[in-house]
């Protein structure tokens, strides 16, 4: 999967943050398809972090369990945060002239 797919299908899959950034469920990227990895190391290398910090120590009591599973390991987590301005910034870089090139040799001739 190639920088662009992913930067569309983030885009895509993102949500507004309470922190001015953006969401992203973790079960959507897994759901997208089977380059899942390529995309949480894409979001990994542009500062996303997950939205609240797991604990490593087992959680007890009514909700510990969506923490943490029954042998106390960490669960990962269910939404990833990008911060503010990383996918705009990323949309506003011009394309490759490589992109421009492929699109003028499609184009028909006018003879």
């Amino acid at each position: 999967m190639d920088d662009d797919s992913i930067l569309a299908l983030v885009t895509r899959l993102a949500r507004p943050h309470r922190s001015g950034g953006q969401v992203i469920e973790r079960a959507a990227i897994l759901a997208a398809g089977p380059d899942s990895s390529a995309v949480l190391a894409w979001i990994r290398a542009h500062a996303g972090e997950p939205e609240q910090a797991v604990s490593a120590a087992p959680t007890r009591g009514l909700h510990g369990a969506r923490i943490s599973d029954v042998a106390g390991t960490p669960r990962a987590p269910q939404r990833l945060v990008l911060p503010a301005g990383v996918l705009q910034a990323r949309a506003r870089q011009p394309p490759a002239t490589e992109t421009d090139s492929r699109r003028k040799s499609w184009q028909p001739s006018t003879r």
